[in-house]
């Protein structure tokens, strides 16, 4: 007989919902028999004519519902149930449920996307919001609507926030009570320090847990280097009876299944990823050790695609991972994190579609024919990244001018890889089948100079390789290159292509051209800048392809990258190098600088000097070079730019002639009268006020003279420049020119600030009240004057003498 399962008590709820609606969310812990019991349950209930295709996020999560599930009905895998997961398949004309990895259902969808024969498609472990479940779910919410009315969908999740997802679907929400024992947590009784070694801190507890309990034993880490280093470390402080099996996704199939079997004899420490946190069932696990990281999903700049990124867990996912220990009896979970780190964990994983490279949606959206605001997306992708990955693929060819799928787009979406390697296998046909495999996975040299063709040298014979290396060599992940270059191999027929030139097809944005310098910089087609170790064997190649970095925003460090030669460039991309003319303003030789290039993106190939620059295109240049060197208000520019502001700031219409006015209009008044200013040594000699001059019309340049005259007349006629750059408007004047003057001069309401000037020109006195200083202190003044300057006129009564700039004439 079955054992009961939890699930079995929402089942008739369940299926209720999915007769009357069509649809439903169901909410149900791990452990409570979800996985396997729901769509059997479907199947035996009669919902639905087709086939139920169930989606799981993970291979090995798909092949062993698949045979738990068969094994359930007395059966094997391939008959009524069966699986399908990249590079296998187990069904046959009799299975009516197909388990299946995510990305199948998309091919399905865009192959058929009425789905013929399926009647219901089950997305289980939703929570966990990959991108190819929100990308399947909101293609399935189009069809319901516009094809298939009868077509049943259920969302499946552990921890999932429910409500959102029902309101999406608009469905209602089922939700089943886990059962699970009790589990005692136990924390750090600290924080580790910022020195301390994670791993080592890990081993030392799992080596405690197991002196301290009893049963089998599930160890969470980020991934396969951090197990591997455990299993290595394990084995030889744990007891020789404890049996230490490694679990995590790139292992070969038979290796996960003997991971997960019970154990024979002794004691089963199992060393796992986030594979085994919810859908996969391993017999008796009563303890937990908890490392706290897991490995997402996101877009990584260094190597533009998505990869994997080590981050915390979150409170959802130390919550799942805990109960796992309570699954047959009381548990234990440890925790590498003190209780009051808690609090600081987010609460739920982020959707995969928020951080996540979205070149592959958005290739799947263009080839769907709709627009991202097109679909139900439980959460919508970011407008920016969705703009980026369009650019890519328009470069790529997969994108026409109006943004709609070409026929070569077509063919990237039928490739299990990124848009970038398939665009380089289409192209260059099986010959880059090593190098798509190379490039889709983890560098498999670690330590390593950065050259690509050392990998390759490595993947034509591994052991011969490794022989005298200083460096890491990873032999199972070159296993895995070369295996899964042997499924990709049979799409074209083999080209005799230089791998530079095949990375090159696959990273038009990452041509690299070096810089001047002794330290080896590189300026990319796409723009950006990279920096290669000094002493790596590719420092001094003027071309690179660069194909992985660190990702630094402001200068990334290159982490692999072949040479590549200008002739290489030019005949792949000939279509793509222009002859540009540019003239530029300078900062660095402070100058206009026009230059005919030939570029290739943001490298160029040739440059010269550009010769009969038209005068427009200089000007504007050197407008910029303005902008950087600022404006120089001094002398009559100044005096002008003062009287203006005057005059506006009593209410008068006049142009804004304070300093960040100008600039921000300098190409309406100065650039017309640029012509033939280069340099900012040109611009030091540049006279201002002629243009400040042009920007008053006739009727401003009254009103400001009647407002603000510019000069005071003396008895003499000569004009005197008023400053209006202090407080009150002032001029400078030889005393003996007022001779005669018995009012004030006034301006504009003000008395006239005046310095009065010795006749060797140096200040005597400032006054704003000549009769005055003519009836007070000029006695005195007069006093000093005759004994210094004897040879002028310096009469007792000064507004009864004539004004004069001379001296007295000889006897």
């Amino acid at each position: 007989m079955t054992k009961r399962l939890p699930i079995d008590d929402a089942i008739p709820e369940l299926l209720n919902a999915l007769k009357t609606k069509g649809r439903a969310v169901l909410q149900a812990p791990p452990g409570a028999g979800k996985t396997t019991r729901v769509p059997l349950a479907m199947l035996e209930a009669g919902l639905c004519d087709g086939k139920i295709i169930m989606l799981e996020p993970r291979r090995l999560a798909a092949r062993a519902a698949a045979e738990r599930m068969a094994e359930t009905l007395g059966q094997c895998a391939g008959e009524t149930v069966g699986y399908r997961v990249r590079g296998e398949a187990k069904i046959s004309k009799t299975t009516r449920i197909e388990v299946v990895t995510e990305g199948i259902l998309t091919r399905m969808l865009q192959s058929e996307p009425d789905l013929p024969g399926v009647g219901a498609v089950i997305f289980d472990e939703f929570h966990e919001r990959s991108l190819n479940a929100d990308l399947g779910l909101a293609l399935c919410l189009e069809v319901t609507g516009a094809l298939r009315d009868d077509l049943i969908l259920l969302a499946m999740s552990a921890t999932l926030d429910a409500e959102p997802v029902g309101q999406l679907m608009g469905s209602p929400l089922v939700t089943s009570e886990g059962r699970s024992y009790p589990v005692e947590t136990r924390w750090l009784d600290r924080p580790l320090t910022a020195h301390a070694r994670r791993l080592d801190a890990l081993i030392d507890l799992v080596v405690q847990a197991e002196s301290e309990t009893e049963g089998g034993m599930l160890v969470f880490l980020p991934g396969e280097g951090e197990i591997r280093r455990a299993e290595v470390a394990l084995s030889k402080r744990l007891p020789g009876a404890c049996a230490v099996k490694p679990l995590f996704g790139a292992m070969p199939f038979a290796a996960q299944r003997a991971a997960i079997a019970p154990a024979e004899t002794g004691r089963k420490v199992v060393l796992a990823t986030s594979i085994a946190e919810t859908s996969l069932t391993i017999p008796d696990i009563r303890v937990v050790v908890d490392m706290g990281q897991a490995r997402r999903a996101r877009f990584d700049p260094g190597s533009g695609m998505s990869r994997l990124v080590t981050e915390r867990v979150t409170r959802a996912e130390a919550t799942q991972r805990a109960g796992r220990a309570g699954r047959v009896a009381k548990g234990v979970c440890y925790r590498l994190w003190s209780k009051g780190e808690e609090g600081a964990l987010s609460a739920f994983p982020p959707a995969e579609i928020e951080a996540a490279d979205l070149t592959n949606l958005a290739l799947e959206l263009a080839l769907w024919g709709a627009e991202p605001d097109d679909l139900a997306f439980l959460t919508p992708p970011p407008k920016g990244t969705m703009a980026e990955a369009r650019a890519l693929l328009s470069m790529l060819g997969a994108l026409d001018a109006k943004g709609r799928i070409t026929d070569h787009g077509r063919a990237l979406a039928a490739l299990p890889l990124h848009p970038r390697l398939g665009h380089m296998l289409v192209t260059a046909g099986s010959g880059g089948a090593q190098l798509a495999a190379l490039m889709a996975d983890r560098d498999p040299l670690r330590g390593a100079p950065v050259d690509l063709l050392l990998r390759l040298e490595a993947l034509r014979d591994v052991r011969a390789f490794q022989h005298n290396r200083v460096w890491q060599v990873n032999i199972g992940a070159l296993e895995r290159i070369k295996a899964e270059s042997k499924r990709l191999k049979s799409r074209n027929d083999a080209t005799d292509l230089s791998p530079a030139t095949m990375a090159a097809m696959a990273y038009p944005d990452r041509i690299g051209q070096r810089r001047k310098g002794d330290v080896p910089r590189y300026v990319l087609s796409g723009g950006k800048g990279v920096v290669l170790e000094s002493g790596d064997s590719l420092a001094a190649a003027p071309y690179l392809v660069v194909t992985d970095t660190d990702g630094n925003p402001r200068e990334a460090k290159v982490r692999m990258a072949v040479q590549i030669s200008e002739r290489e460039i030019r005949d792949l991309f000939a279509d793509q190098i222009k002859w540009v003319e540019s003239c530029t303003w300078s900062k660095r030789e402070r100058r206009v600088i026009a230059r005919r290039q030939e570029r290739f993106g943001a490298i160029t190939l040739d440059d010269r000097t550009w010769k009969d620059v038209p005068d427009e295109a200089a000007a504007n240049a050197m407008l910029d070079g303005v902008r950087d060197l600022g404006l120089r208000l001094n002398g009559a520019a100044a005096r002008l730019a003062s009287r203006v502001e005057l005059v506006r700031a009593e209410g008068v219409d006049l142009p804004d002639f304070s300093v960040d006015g100008l600039m921000e209009t300098l190409d309406d008044w100065l650039l017309p009268m640029l012509s033939d200013q280069r340099s900012a040594d040109d611009w030091k000699k540049f006279d201002l006020l002629p243009a400040l001059r042009a920007r008053l019309d006739w009727s401003q340049t009254q009103e400001l003279d009647r407002h603000a005259p510019g000069s005071f007349e003396t008895p003499l006629g000569r004009k005197v420049p008023i400053d209006y750059g202090g407080a009150v408007p002032e001029i400078s004047v030889r005393l003996q020119e007022l001779f005669g003057v018995t009012r004030h001069p006034i301006i504009g309401g003000e008395a006239l600030k005046i310095t009065l000037l010795s006749p060797a020109q140096r200040p005597i006195q400032i006054t704003r009240d000549l009769p005055g200083f003519w009836a007070g202190s000029y006695a005195d003044v007069r006093k000093d004057m005759r004994a210094q300057y004897p040879k002028h006129p310096w009469p007792e009564d000064p507004t009864q003498a004539d004004p004069t700039l001379r001296a007295k004439r000889r006897k």
